[in-house]
């Protein structure tokens, strides 16, 4: 059984259209007619040797777990606020709507896992949010 598995894991998978109208024209298909694969889907082929947890670069992604998620999401506010470069054009760039908004979102998260999370994931909303906060204000203020 492990070796079906192994075998299936380096393949893709085919998709077959079996729709019984045409979705260009809207007419009945023939039972035989089979739709060809469209070259864009053809050439997002899957990258061969990258599986889950893994980047196509060969290092490992970071585990995901609370704590990681709203790490993700502060630096996603830092970015905003002009504290980071942005990762995609290597600029500094701000905007305080955004990064107000991305504030805002872990306060909510805050409010609706209250009770929910033990002491060290609740320490580090506590800490991310007055953090941010502050650092609006003074960002606002240097506006």
């Amino acid at each position: 059984m492990a070796e079906a598995g192994e075998k299936a894991e380096g393949r893709g998978f085919k998709v077959e259209d079996r729709r019984r109208f045409s979705s260009q024209t809207g007419e009945p298909r023939e039972a035989a007619e089979k739709v060809e694969p469209s070259s864009e889907a053809a050439e997002k082929e899957p990258s061969e040797g990258v599986g889950e947890g893994q980047k196509e670069s060969g290092e490992p992604l970071p585990e995901i777990n609370f704590s990681t998620f709203v790490i993700s999401l502060s630096t996603q506010a830092l970015m905003h606020l002009g504290e980071i470069p942005n990762p995609l054009t290597g600029k500094v760039e701000s905007d305080f709507a955004v990064a107000k908004q991305m504030i805002d979102i872990i306060g909510v998260l805050r409010e609706k896992t209250r009770g929910n999370l033990d002491r060290g994931e609740e320490q580090i909303m506590e800490d991310v949010l007055y953090d941010l906060r502050m650092r609006y204000v003074e960002a606002v203020k240097k506006k």
